[in-house]
């Protein structure tokens, strides 16, 4: 595949007058496969070290041999092309192995969040028609995923003996220590051991894939609107989100690099940035099965990672780390943010920190995700998301119509064109005919482009506040109160307010020492926003809701008041 129609029709968009001198904005970008990805980093650096996990260490040839192995197990069980295969799987060498050994073997990964509730998994597993399942013999995991047996699709669990993954001597020690959280895997043709599913030939036949067509990942998100629902995530749009990002790293060494993963891999974000990326470079993943500061930190001194792709909160936490001085981060030289908005203080103080460059990023589950980025080596522009990647079109349409381009520097809602868009929802037609038009991805984001074609978000349209008939965008206003030295995290959100529709309220963590009130707050907020946008109310917390990437969780706070506003009974 090479540029997109859209991107040929307009032979000049505004963006290549900044782009990085480089990057090819108009490279072709192929369509294949997505095991290609590891065959051809099998291939060109077969003994090289690929993962490292907690310590112990495997090479590019001996994961490529046991993806070979596990793609023949689920031939032999029965796995055909298109069949679905969940993983419910923290950061292990496990989830490389089987999201590998899924694709080649002609199967769909489907993602599951290993710290989804009961009734969450019950309702992807419905949803996504899984019949098999991998997981690791933990009862926390296996425990869970016992109970969709008979009440669900699923029919059979590959469970994966955690003990064998870990470095001496924590292999001998796990068992023993961690006694009480294994959980026995049982012998009644429902659990089926990884050791015995891959004890083979490591053969598997070779499927025919339509990279453009078949998909590879069923990506649940919450979408641009609604409920969860699986974005089809096809082997060309990984693949080309895999190249796209290596095309932005160009001062990226093949062979050389080494990534710190510390994002879970089933997130979208990590799929593509922490584990498809290092293996189009060539690069070792030092991988963490969760994020934990202290140990972040001791294994960034320890290990040298060059690589560190991560979220906001994370280089937030690392900041302000009472004990900063003692780790040596030097070693670190590209990082990319995503998820949330990159603070610009965050930004500055992490770069003279580790002498790094730490560049925000944009992208969401129906974009494979990533979409846009700030240059590695040229202007990265406070507050914005960046230049659209090798490829990729960004449209800005009006707000009222979804369908008029509005002008340079005006608001619109952010849409997208490019060979990373998905080929739509699983098993929605309507929700997919609502949110790609003629091929245009509408984010429901609201943003607007300058001169040089950098993009600015200001926010979610469903998190727009209508207060009195004014929109109030959380972004701004959050943007404003973190101007304020005490401020460590904030979140912003509208709630109900009998007079005004929605009002304004602000949840603030202070940083540790400081001290701040709601009319000191506003006081200093006065020449900063108009007086429609001031928090009307402001909470102070000691610590802020998180998603597991570690996004400040604005859904549930606002879930929080909603339940405060219910009468009792």
């Amino acid at each position: 595949m090479t540029t997109t129609a859209a991107a040929t029709e307009r032979a000049d968009p505004p963006w290549l007058k900044a782009y990085p001198p480089g990057v090819d904005w108009h490279a072709p970008i192929p369509a294949r496969p997505m095991s290609d990805l590891l065959d051809d980093a099998v291939r060109g650096y077969a003994d090289r070290p690929f993962l490292d996990f907690l310590g112990r260490r495997y090479t590019y040839r001996a994961i490529g041999a046991l993806v070979d192995r596990f793609a023949k197990g689920l031939q032999d069980l029965g796995v055909r092309k298109g069949d679905r295969v969940g993983l419910f799987l923290p950061n292990t060498p496990y989830y490389v192995i089987a999201f590998f050994g899924v694709l080649k073997a002609g199967g769909t990964v489907v993602n599951f969040n290993p710290l989804y509730a009961e009734r969450e998994v019950e309702s992807q597993i419905t949803d996504s028609g899984v019949r098999l399942m991998v997981t690791l013999d933990l009862e926390a995991l296996l425990g869970k995923l016992r109970k969709m047996l008979g009440r669900t699709p699923l029919e059979r669990i590959v469970v994966c003996r955690m003990q064998d993954v870990l470095p001496f001597p924590k292999s001998l020690l796990f068992p023993i220590v961690r006694r009480k959280d294994i959980a026995a895997t049982l012998d009644d043709g429902r659990h089926l051991r990884f050791a015995d599913l891959t004890a083979n030939g490591g053969d598997p036949v070779r499927v025919a894939v339509d990279p453009a067509e078949d998909v590879a990942v069923l990506q649940y998100t919450g979408g641009t609107t609604g409920l969860p629902k699986g974005a089809m995530l096809t082997h060309a749009n990984l693949y080309a989100n895999a190249i796209q990002a290596t095309m932005w790293f160009e001062g990226a060494r093949p062979g050389e690099e080494r990534l710190l993963a510390v994002l879970p891999f089933f997130h979208v974000f990590a799929m593509t940035a922490a584990m498809n990326l290092p293996i189009r470079l060539g690069a070792e993943i030092v991988m963490l099965p969760r994020f934990d500061l202290d140990q972040a930190m001791e294994t960034i001194a320890k290990k040298r990672p060059t690589l560190f792709p991560a979220v906001p909160t994370i280089y937030t936490a690392i900041n302000n780390h009472k004990n900063r001085s003692r780790y040596d981060l030097s070693s670190i030289k590209f990082c990319i943010s995503g998820g949330a908005p990159l603070p610009s203080e965050v930004k500055v103080a992490f770069e003279r920190g580790t002498g790094c460059r730490l560049v925000e990023g944009y992208g969401l589950s129906e974009a494979s995700p990533v979409t846009n980025c700030n240059p590695i080596a040229g202007v990265n522009k406070t507050g914005s998301i960046g230049l659209p990647l090798p490829g990729t079109t960004i449209e800005l349409v009006s707000l009222e119509d979804g369908r008029t381009p509005v002008p340079t520097g005006e608001r619109g809602e952010l849409c997208v064109r490019g060979p990373q868009v998905m080929k739509g929802y699983w098993n929605r037609p309507e929700e997919t005919a609502a949110t790609l038009r003629d091929g245009l991805l509408h984010t429901g984001d609201v943003a607007y482009m300058d001169e040089d074609g950098y993009v600015f978000i200001v926010d979610r349209i469903k998190d727009l506040i209508l207060c009195s008939g004014f929109n109030v965008y959380p972004r701004n206003v959050e943007e404003a109160i973190h101007l304020h030295s005490a401020v460590a995290e904030v979140v912003v959100g509208g709630i109900p307010d009998a007079y005004r529709g929605q009002t304004v309220k602000a949840w603030i963590r202070l940083k540790d020492g400081e001290t701040l009130d709601a009319e000191g707050l506003r006081a200093f907020l006065q020449d900063k926003l108009s007086t429609i946008e001031q928090p009307k109310q402001v909470e102070f917390r000691d610590e802020l809701p998180k998603t597991l990437i570690g996004k400040l969780n604005r859904k549930a706070l606002l879930e929080e008041e909603a339940a405060k506003a219910r009468p009792a009974g």
